[in-house]
């Protein structure tokens, strides 16, 4: 078994390796929340556009207009597309990120578990090192007991 020493660095090493996966993350996390926000924007304003297009066709717009209209629908649809395709892989890169991190975190707590056995284990050496000496203290003074001086 490694020394507590090694382990206690295996731990300091592990934990900062922890540490920097849980900040990317939360680099990753924030990243996907404004992906996810501009996406709502576009889609937001698509739907706005066209709401204001439809109002505009009951009272009759001209040829150009709708043309322009179309032009810029097939622009938005494309922006859309590419926004989608940003959530997309923002969402991947969360799921490394996290895996990452569980990863990073299950290597420290393991390391920790090793620690807190050769803990136990030398307490429980100690233990018997102890009793084994309180043993013999009483086997001497019971032997100096018996023989007469």
């Amino acid at each position: 078994m490694a020394t507590p020493s090694a382990l206690n660095t295996l731990i300091d090493l592990a934990h900062k390796e922890t540490d920097e996966a849980a900040k990317q993350l939360g680099i990753a996390l924030r990243a996907g929340d404004e992906a996810a926000q501009k996406l709502d924007l576009l889609l937001q304003y698509r739907n706005d556009y066209a709401e204001r297009c439809q109002s505009s066709l009951t009272t009759g717009i001209s040829t150009t207009h709708l043309n322009n209209f179309h032009v810029f629908m097939q622009k938005l649809d494309h922006a859309i597309s590419g926004q989608q395709k940003v959530v997309s892989d923002t969402q991947q890169r969360i799921t490394q990120a996290r895996a990452a991190w569980q990863a990073s975190e299950q290597k420290k707590m393991s390391f920790v578990t090793l620690a807190e056995r050769a803990n136990k284990e030398q307490s429980r050496r100690e233990l018997w090192l102890d009793q084994k000496q309180n043993d013999e203290h009483a086997a001497r003074r019971s032997l100096h007991k018996r023989t007469p001086s």
